[in-house]
């Protein structure tokens, strides 16, 4: 997929979060340190259903522009589901889930994106 189609799927899923009230929205660029995407979106909510909330809205907004999932993980859980669109991974935490699983620590030789500049 073209970079600017990919930053276009980032923008895209950024707005469906915060559209929805996610709370703490992180974009990592991770394309310089794995080959498994390209982008990580990390993203909290208060409690299970708004977790489903979040999932179903980035789901419908990317699916509507083009993009349809590879895998979705942890749906039926309510803690964390992951989305995976091949090269974005959008990941949606309660926040002790986040907090444990500290992806952003894990992760931290990828670059922190603010997403008005992609």
């Amino acid at each position: 997929m073209e970079i600017e189609q990919v930053r276009e799927m980032v923008k895209l899923a950024h707005k469906a979060l915060e559209d929805k009230k996610a709370k703490d929205i992180t974009v990592l660029d991770i394309s310089r340190v794995t080959v498994i995407a390209d982008y990580f979106i990390i993203a909290s909510a208060e409690n299970s259903r708004q977790i489903g909330a979040l999932a179903d809205n980035v789901d419908e907004v990317l699916g509507r522009a083009g993009y349809e999932h590879r895998a979705v993980e942890g749906y039926d859980s309510g803690s964390w589901i992951l989305m995976d669109y091949n090269d974005v991974i959008v990941h949606i935490f309660n926040r002790e889930d986040r907090l444990f699983y500290d992806l952003e620590r894990i992760w931290r030789d990828g670059k922190r994106v603010d997403v008005k500049e992609l």
